[in-house]
Parts: C-alpha cells; sequence; structure tokens
C-alpha cells in the first residue's frame, strides 16, 4: 500500500494539499520495524496527532505553536517560566520539569516529540523517544557531536519512525528549485561553494566567570545540564539562549545557521563525506567557548561522476567592533555588491565550470545566476537558462509561513502522509558534515578524514570531539 492510500480521510483535507500529499506520496514507501520493536503509531481518521513538547522557550514556543492544529498532550521545560506562555495556550497539557518522566508517564498518551532545547540535549531526548516508537520533530542542529548525527540517522530507519529536522527553508519552493537548477547542469559541475554568516549574535570568545549565583526556583539546573560535566550556575550567562557559544552546550556558529545556508548546496551538489576538514583562520582561541570568527575548508572527493569540491565557510557578526568578520575574497562576491550594492551579511555562492548561483537568504529561498558569458546575476525566477529545467522536486503547500510549512510537512508524514524532506536521513547527514567543522575548530588542525568510519587518520585526538562522554544518568537511549 501507498503512503497516499492510507492517508487519513481528514475533513480539512483540501484538494491542495491532497495534490501535495500526492506528488510525494513515491517518497514514502511503507516499511515495518524490526520484530520487538514498537510500533509507531498513524493516527487514524480524524485523529488529531497526540505531540509531548520537549522545550517550551525559543524555537520551543514556535514549534509548540505550529503544532497546535494537533493535540498537545504534554510540556516539558526545566525552566517552568520559559514555559509559562504553552502552558497557558494548552492548559490540558500536562506539565514535567524533567523529559524522562514525560516519556515515562506519556508513553501510551503520546504518539510524537518535538525536541526544542539547547543542542547537547537533542540526541539523548531523541534517541529516547525514537526507541519507544515514536516520531519525531527536532530542531536544528540535530545533534551536537558527528557521532550522535549518525546514531540517530541508524535508529530512526531501524524503528521507522518519521522524523523532521527544523532548518525550515527545506520546506521552501526557492530552495527545492535551486537543488533541481544545479543537478541539472545549468552552472556546470560545482567546484567551489563559499557559504558565510553574520553569526554570533549571541556572547562568544569568552572564557568561564568565576563565581556562583543562586539558582532561581523555577529552574532546575542539573536537568538543563544534563549530560555536560558539572559546573556552577551563573546568572545570564548560559540560559537562557546564551548556551550556543559554550563548548558544552552548544555548536557555535556552524551549529546555528550552517544546517540553513549549507542546507541547499549540501543537496545540490551531493556533497557526501569529505575527505579534508582545515581551519584556516580563526580569532583567539579559548577552552571554553567558540571563537568570535573562523573560515573553514572542507574538501569534498570526486563523487556520483562530479569533480573534487571545495567548501568555504566564514562567520563572524559585522556588529562586533572587536573583531574582524572572515568573508569570500572580494574578486568571488564582486557580481554580487554590484547586483546588492554591498556582500549581504549573510550569503551562499556556488561556482560552476558554466557558471554560478548565489543565494542571499539564509533558507535558500531566493537565488540568483550568472553564466560564464553573462555580464551580471538575474534572478533564477526570470533567467531563460532555467526555464527548461524540469520540476522534479516535490514542492510544500501546506502553508504561505515557512516555519508552518515545515512543521505541517512532519505532521502530515505522521499521519501516513509522504517522507518529509529533511527527515533524518538527509538531516543527521548534513548535520554530521557541518560539526565536522565544530571538530576542525577544536583540535586546530588539519583533519583527514574517513567519513564511513567517522575518524581523522592522522589525528586521534578528534575522537574526543567527534563522540562525546556522557554524565550518568544522561546518554543516549
Amino acid at each position: 500500500m501507498s503512503n497516499i492510500d492510507s492517508l487519513p480521510s481528514n475533513p480539512s483535507l483540501t484538494r491542495r494539499r491532497f495534490l501535495y500529499y500526492s506528488a510525494l506520496a513515491a517518497a514514502g514507501a511503507a516499511t515495518f520495524p524490526a520484530i520487538g520493536k514498537p510500533r509507531p503509531r498513524i493516527p487514524g481518521s480524524g485523529e488529531k496527532l497526540r505531540i509531548g513538547c520537549v522545550g517550551a522557550g525559543g524555537k520551543g514556543s514556535s514549534d509548540i505553536q505550529h503544532c497546535s492544529t494537533e493535540e498537545i498532550v504534554a510540556i516539558c521545560d526545566a525552566d517552568e517560566k520559559q514555559a509559562e506562555d504553552a502552558r497557558k495556550a494548552h492548559p490540558n497539557a500536562k506539565f514535567y520539569s524533567d523529559w524522562r518522566d514525560m516519556l515515562e508517564k506519556e508513553e501510551k498518551n503520546i504518539d510524537a516529540v518535538t525536541v526544542s532545547i539547547p543542542d547537547h540535549l537533542h540526541a539523548i531526548v531523541a534517541s529516547a523517544a525514537i526507541k519507544m516508537g515514536k516520531h519525531v520533530y527536532c530542531q536544528k542542529p540535530l545533534t551536537q557531536t558527528v557521532y550522535e548525527a549518525r546514531y540517530l540517522r541508524k535508529i530512526a530507519k531501524e524503528y521507522n519512525v518519521i522524523t523532521q529536522m527544523g532548518n525550515q527553508g527545506s520546506s521552501e519552493d526557492g530552495l527545492r528549485r535551486a537543488v533541481e537548477v544545479v543537478q541539472a547542469g545549468v552552472i556546470g559541475p560545482v567546484k567551489q561553494i563559499h557559504v558565510w554568516t553574520n553569526r554570533p549574535i549571541w556572547p562568544q570568545g569568552i572564557t568561564r566567570p568565576p563565581g556562583e549565583d543562586p539558582i532561581p526556583d523555577n529552574f532546575k539546573w542539573d536537568l538543563w545540564l544534563g549530560p555536560a560535566a558539572v559546573r556552577p550556575f551563573k546568572k545570564d550567562v548560559y540560559h537562557p539562549f546564551k548556551w550556543r557559544g559554550w563548548f558544552d552546550f552548544g555548536t557555535g556558529a556552524l551549529g546555528d545557521m550552517a544546517c540553513h545556508t549549507s542546507n541547499m548546496p549540501f543537496r545540490a551538489a551531493k556533497l557526501g563525506y569529505p575527505r579534508l576538514i582545515e581551519l584556516i583562520d580563526h580569532s583567539e582561541l579559548n577552552p571554553d567557548t567558540y571563537p568570535k570568527t573562523a573560515k573553514i575548508r572542507f574538501v569534498f572527493p570526486a563523487r556520483e561522476g562530479l569533480p573534487e569540491t571545495e567548501f568555504f565557510w566564514y562567520d563572524g557578526n559585522p556588529e562586533d567592533k572587536s573583531v574582524q568578520p572572515l568573508r569570500p575574497p572580494e574578486d568571488l562576491t564582486k557580481d554580487i555588491k554590484d547586483m546588492m550594492d554591498k556582500v549581504p551579511p549573510a550569503g551562499c555562492l556556488l561556482i560552476g565550470e558554466k557558471g554560478q548561483l548565489f543565494s542571499p537568504d539564509d533558507y535558500g529561498a531566493r537565488f540568483f545566476v550568472k553564466l560564464n558569458d553573462e555580464k551580471e546575476l538575474k534572478n533564477g525566477k526570470d533567467h531563460d537558462a532555467l526555464k527548461s529545467v524540469p520540476i522534479t522536486l516535490p514542492r510544500n503547500h501546506l502553508s504561505n509561513d515557512t516555519d508552518a510549512k515545515q512543521h505541517l510537512e512532519w505532521i502530515a508524514g505522521c499521519k501516513g502522509g509522504p517522507t518529509p524532506y529533511s527527515n533524518f536521513e538527509i538531516a543527521a547527514y548534513l548535520t554530521e558534515i557541518i560539526l565536522l567543522g565544530c571538530v576542525a575548530l577544536r583540535v586546530g588542525k588539519k583533519l583527514e578524514w574517513d567519513g564511513p568510519k567517522m575518524r581523522a587518520t592522522n589525528a586521534p585526538e578528534a575522537a574526543h570531539f567527534v563522540k562525546r562522554h556522557y554524565r550518568k544518568g544522561f546518554g543516549l537511549a
């Protein structure tokens, strides 16, 4: 039976949504978990998806909001204050401070879990939910380490759950069209990729402050630390939001934005595993946080008839006067500056043998193309060379809102619809590659990488950053 055959006959299923499901049906062939594994539940006709939400502040708030078409059964957050608005919006949802308690007590009451918490907790919560047979929507970056990304990719397939990562640009028509254009050969085989961002916009390039502050009554600091080593609580240093730049809790600018800005080129150029990752330049390094700016080079070997490809990552906040943000060479961005009067704070440039493709959008929603015999970049919607490129990827018409579309696509998949476009099979692969940049930053030297074996053949010390140590009681499921 195809996925479209098993779709619930929901009264709200409009003709537009039906066509969307039909277009994607081929991507979601049914498989079943091995004997002994819990079988994921697919809601019946007219039923809502029953969701437990881990994380209610920041992206957790919007993730809950975008899933509110369904039944929010439980809300979990180590900080009760962060969860106030979500609890008011969903008064019937049970509240938990400990996600382990939520999963244990609500196991029979939920079908799916959203994970919207700091990076160091993503894989731990997601793996526990998956092994209970629960569908998972997890914020980007999917995990904090390379090993965790590989692990989630493996068990998501084994347990046959529906998954989606929160890199919402995946839902945009523009990103999918750019992938089609590049893979159709319009700009020729891609030889170089340059991606830059205005992150970090949080405290980074700093050291751990001395002392200790009282822990607020409404905040469970030990639960928030989770797998990380115990350290004193300091007010407004780690929580909320300021955790991203700390080695123990976040993944820096790469983890925050590369799952967005590198998503389109990763798919379009079929990048696979790199053979080399190199930290080329950076601001001051210290033992606690990622640097304020960095330039990292990845080299991807020839694959599927495509040539070796260099990928360059640049970060740094132009508003931070204490550092000079790193960016691509001016000769490469001249056409961009001519078109926009400046180089935007974030962007993605693919350079092929026949031309180039540029996106000024973090999500890849807009793009411009210039062929080698042309004088300027032209909007991808109007470029004559693109008009004959066929549409090969399904489009998401579930909403006009980018973030909402990403969630609704996951919900549709959980109800028997087609496989979401940023499912863990592709999202974990993307995350794994991105996090190798974090490993290069930590090790501080060129890494010769064996992708299948997840190891740097010239740097055994990298293993410590590929697979982390977990505090007792907070390991992977």
